[in-house]
């Protein structure tokens, strides 16, 4: 993993530059070593180019750099099913396209190093700031699967209950994809998904 050297000091009403260049060294480390066990304070202030401590004033442990960078990574994946939108097939596309070029932080950002729970249990993360992290990114789908009930093309009656069936199913395939790479999938399996979770008519 390629390491840098010293880092010239920010100066004076400089520190979310410090905040932003300690999150790209995390996403570094994250990306070259495919290990979420590896984003450590130690790795991470190696990468920037500054001492340990000097993380702390931003960030107070690592479960806070973990955080942000799941944070970061749903608002990429919100950004990318917005240009998708409307199209529902595009947006699912979108999705999977993700989760295949990012899948450190895919794995990440739902389950991976990262577990939301414990801080919620210790108080340090507000219950419905851990559970509004991939909000943005499932209302993408709900408007896609009611654009299409109002066009006449999905007979859904509960577009956002479709939406979360239809999110779980696309996870389902970004992972099994990931592991089974070999596996012969339908060349039609994510239109075999779309069309039976958002009730699309044929």
């Amino acid at each position: 993993m390629e390491t840098t050297g010293a880092r010239t000091r920010n100066r004076r009403g400089e520190g979310a530059r410090l905040r932003d260049d300690i999150l790209a060294a995390a996403t570094a480390v994250l990306d070259e070593t495919g290990d979420g066990q590896a984003v450590t304070l130690r790795a991470v202030a190696r990468r920037a180019g500054i001492s340990a401590p000097s993380i702390y004033p931003h960030f107070p442990d690592r479960d806070a750099i973990l955080l942000a960078l799941v944070r970061d990574a749903f608002a990429e994946l919100t950004a990318q099913l917005r240009a998708a939108a409307p199209s529902l097939p595009a947006v699912c596309d979108a999705y999977l396209a993700f989760a295949a070029a990012r899948p450190h932080r895919y794995r990440l950002m739902f389950g991976g190093v990262y577990d939301a729970a414990p801080a919620v249990h210790a108080g340090s993360l507000p219950a419905e700031e851990a559970t509004a992290l991939g909000r943005d990114a499932l209302t993408v789908f709900v408007e896609a699967i009611d654009a299409c009930v109002r066009s006449g093309r999905s007979t859904s009656t509960d577009p956002y209950a479709d939406a979360i069936a239809l999110w779980l199913g696309l996870h389902g395939l970004a992972h099994q994809r990931s592991v089974l790479s070999e596996f012969p999938w339908p060349a039609d399996i994510t239109d075999r998904l779309i069309h039976s979770l958002a009730h699309l008519e044929v």
